[in-house]
């Protein structure tokens, strides 16, 4: 077993199990941390439940996430740190709430920005690292209705990519990965008899991409990663 320690904000149903069992199964005591992460019955429905701890956090709060990623450090020295938190309601621009709008922008990017720093503050001490970010399609291209996925995602972005080119040199690996497509889950069942199972990402291999990014060696390291379905247009 792994003495050492990851963290994952944002866990849900979906990606973010995914990537608590990972992990889990690679080895490290995995943090899950989420709104409501504590009701999430799959946290520990497999042979690495026992190296998942969850924890009810709000991504936006600065003190709580200190404490999250202080007791993380606390059961072992931390090696790996995910964002992969946010929300989104798809409206057209004059009929957008301004707090909605907000809220936005707060979960997923300020909120990559305290675990970030809160992940980087940790690491720096060893000069070793990985910290990731989750982004979208909406990274780099924003789209009719989807101004408040995109306007944080941009923001996202370029967190990530301040860190690389501030922490790389300090042996902190930094990296944004880009889901460009719809994840597989229950949601998209209709999509999914539609266009079929390629037409969605699976969960599990996004994580394993994951994994691969902490895994890489520090004289090839990848700052930004497109993944998408083979089928995907781009």
């Amino acid at each position: 077993m792994i003495d050492q320690t990851a963290v994952v904000v944002g866990v849900g149903p979906g990606l973010g199990l995914a990537l608590v069992k990972a992990f889990a199964k690679d080895g490290y005591t995995v943090f899950a941390a989420a709104r409501k992460a504590s009701a999430l019955k799959d946290l520990s429905a497999s042979s690495a439940g026992e190296r998942v701890i969850p924890v009810d956090v709000d991504a936006t709060n600065a003190a709580q996430i200190d404490d999250l990623f202080a007791t993380a450090e606390k059961r072992a020295p931390l090696a790996v740190s995910i964002f992969n938190a946010g929300t989104f309601v798809r409206t057209n621009v004059v009929d957008t709430d301004p707090e909605v709008f907000e809220r936005g922008w707060r979960v997923g990017c300020f909120g990559a920005f305290l675990v970030g720093r809160a992940a980087a503050r940790l690491m720096i001490k060893r000069g070793a690292g990985t910290i990731l970010f989750t982004g979208a399609t909406a990274s780099l291209r924003g789209g009719a209705g989807f101004v408040n996925l995109a306007s944080p995602k941009f923001a996202l972005r370029a967190v990530a990519q301040s860190m690389a080119r501030e922490l790389g040199p300090q042996g902190i690996h930094v990296a944004h990965v880009i889901i460009d497509g719809q994840i597989h889950a229950a949601r998209y069942a209709d999509l999914l008899s539609e266009r079929g199972a390629d037409s969605l990402l699976e969960p599990d291999a996004i994580a394993q991409a994951y994994v691969a990014l902490h895994r890489q060696h520090r004289s090839a390291w990848t700052q930004e990663l497109d993944l998408r379905p083979w089928m995907e247009k781009f």
